[in-house]
């Protein structure tokens, strides 16, 4: 069983592996990217710019925001440690399960962690019911949407109730919603205007399949708080590639869409597939499905060269529980029939 805290680690083991414990788009990084990021290869000799003013404007211009709400980082993770170091949180809230690296980012700032566990009986959802966890003391609250490792958009009406909370007790909230837009959810970034306590998180690493590349941002309308959380980066954290491939990623119209199209048709027949074959599947909104299984099964698809995200590490759950990240149809179907081989 692996224990490594995220997906995507294939570079332990001597063979080739379908990778299913990644969350990436099924379509790939797009070819105006790979173009774009090929053609500026002579700029790669000098540094970043340290502001990414141009890739600032685009994504001002898209998010219909001013441009010193932003903040660019590398990837979402890195502005996640960057807002607890800035932020110093004494307390912490997060719900269990969601994303390891809130919980890592408040403990390496010397903050305590509170944990509210998700109900079964709500198929593991987030529901407004967060908001009353919101205590006296927390100073910072995390709420992923569509969370992760379910998959699942918040119920209706949850992210303003955690915001009033967290607005009657002195805490930021930080919505990471570097999955919306796979899912046919609304993002909550027109609170930001008259919610300085607010801080909106994206990420070009999913939809735009740039893991490697690193390049997340996030929106704040209290600029002394953004400016403090930019100050906690160091000065070219952001390379000149992921700059050009961010502005690439800004001139194209229909990716997502083309892209929701695509992962709608692939969760249904997988999830479909996977309760025939005796999983319990977990709803999703998004790219990825969360199911339980038998414990042995991570070992089993492994010897079968397919590696799934056991979700072991994250809190709430064990190692009964696994996520896949969709791919396209091809992939999907050797993915299950490897599933169907491992359950003789």
């Amino acid at each position: 069983m692996t224990t490594d805290p995220h997906g995507g680690d294939i570079y332990g083991y001597d063979k080739e592996l379908l990778d299913y414990s990644v969350n990436l788009n099924p379509l790939g990084m797009p070819p105006e990217i790979l173009t774009a990021v090929r053609e500026h290869a002579a700029e790669y000799d000098r540094y970043p710019d340290p502001h990414c003013r141009a890739l600032r404007r685009a994504v001002a211009v898209r998010e219909d925001v001013p441009e010193s709400w932003l903040v660019f980082g590398n990837g979402a993770a890195d502005l996640i440690v960057r807002i607890a170091a800035a932020l110093r949180p004494r307390q912490a809230l997060v719900t269990a399960p969601a994303f390891s690296e809130y919980e890592a980012a408040v403990l390496s700032c010397g903050g305590a962690v509170r944990r509210f566990p998700l109900r079964e009986a709500d198929g593991l959802r987030v529901t407004a019911a967060y908001g009353d966890a919101v205590q006296t003391g927390d100073e910072l609250v995390f709420l992923c949407n569509p969370n992760n490792p379910t998959g699942q958009l918040a119920a209706p009406g949850t992210v303003e109730r955690v915001l009033q909370a967290c607005e009657a007790v002195g805490a930021t909230l930080v919505v990471d919603e570097c999955f919306l837009e796979f899912t046919e959810g609304e993002s909550c970034k027109a609170l930001l205007e008259s919610h300085g306590n607010l801080i909106v998180l994206r990420a070009f690493t999913k939809l735009y399949s740039m893991a490697g590349l690193r390049l997340g941002y996030l929106l704040c309308s209290n600029a002394e708080k953004a400016e403090k959380i930019a100050r906690w980066g160091q000065c070219w954290s952001v390379s000149t590639p992921a700059q050009v491939a961010g502005l690439a990623a800004m001139g194209l119209t229909d990716w997502a869409e083309k892209t929701r199209r695509l992962v709608r048709g692939e969760r249904l027949w997988a999830a479909g597939r996977l309760r025939a074959l005796g999983f319990f599947v977990y709803p999703s909104d998004c790219n990825f499905l969360l199911f339980r299984a038998d414990e042995s099964l991570w070992d089993r698809a492994m010897e079968r060269g397919i590696m799934l995200r056991s979700c072991a590490n994250f809190s709430g759950l064990d190692s009964r529980y696994y996520r896949i990240g969709l791919k396209q149809r091809p992939q999907n179907e050797r993915l299950m029939q490897v599933l169907d081989a491992c359950r003789r």
